[in-house]
């Protein structure tokens, strides 16, 4: 089993009440509210929690982003990885993820992850994600090129790190007449993308198809399944076939051989109710199965 540590880092001192009244507390809930001098002492917090759980000996630190929302400060979570990638010595760093749509300048998000690969030692696990709406809006990012961009921005990333430059980049929305990073990755060809998500199928078919594991976000169990059973179909037709998920297995990775997704599953044991309602408390109920 691979034990990580999540926090969504969420601003917990803004008044509720307020936010109660409001009615939602995402994208257009005033910033009015944000207290830096209660961030400041919450942030340091946070990274004293992480170094913490290191200790005890947590194996990996999930780390994500969002924007615009009281629920999660990390407006970058590669902030928090390069220092973390600095203070702690073993876990791995697993972001879940870049918003990949969002990045102007791929080739920089390149040269960022690839610094902090260096300076952990290899510990990095850089998840990429679509992102929600409430994302793109937050960024001025139009919506409709959503899947468009995060298609060419992962290949433009991969090509910067194992390509050698300088070359020419000219695609549909990103164009860069060199391209020639010296900051390059330290594992090779270059660090094991995951893609999480929720009942996204034309995702889960490109996860499949690149050989990236799928990690299934806050889905049900019979959400899972079918998420399984699609990525099991798209993995055979592409060439190779993912070891088998024991049945007990929560939301673990699985070390893999080269070239076979590592796949990361939900609780199917008798923990999944008790997980359910924990998970319940602090969100919303778990993604429900979509019609394959």
């Amino acid at each position: 089993m691979f034990v990580m540590y999540f926090t969504e880092q969420p601003m917990s001192t803004y008044p509720a009440d307020i936010g109660l009244e409001v009615g939602h507390t995402a994208l257009m809930f005033s910033n009015k509210h944000f207290d830096p001098v209660a961030g400041s002492r919450l942030y340091n917090e946070y990274l004293e929690h992480y170094i913490y759980a290191e200790e005890q000996g947590v194996e990996g630190f999930m780390l994500n982003e969002h924007h615009n929302a009281p629920f999660c400060m990390q407006a970058k979570c590669n902030i928090f990885a390069s220092i973390l990638a600095a203070v702690t010595k073993k876990a791995k760093i697993v972001l879940l993820g870049n918003p990949l749509p969002l990045a102007e300048n791929p080739v920089r998000l390149a040269e960022e992850l690839s610094m902090i690969d260096m300076i952990s030692k290899g510990r990095l696990v850089p998840g990429i994600v679509r992102g929600g709406g409430q994302e793109s809006l937050a960024a001025g990012v139009n919506p409709a090129y959503n899947r468009e961009r995060f298609q060419e921005a992962h290949d433009l990333i991969v090509a910067a790190w194992t390509r050698q430059g300088p070359f020419r980049w000219e695609g549909t929305h990103y164009q860069h007449r060199v391209v020639n990073p010296w900051a390059v990755p330290l594992q090779k060809p270059y660090p094991r993308i995951w893609v999480p998500g929720v009942l996204s199928q034309e995702t889960i078919i490109w996860a499949a198809q690149q050989r990236y594991p799928y990690i299934a976000l806050n889905t049900s169990i019979e959400a899972t399944k079918k998420i399984w059973e699609l990525y099991d179909k798209v993995a055979l037709e592409t060439g190779y076939e993912r070891p088998p998920i024991p049945v007990d297995a929560g939301r673990v990775h699985w070390p893999s051989p080269p070239g076979v997704v590592e796949p990361v599953g939900l609780f199917l044991a008798d923990a999944a109710p008790q997980l359910r309602r924990v998970r319940g408390r602090a969100r919303r109920e778990p993604a429900r199965a979509p019609d394959f």
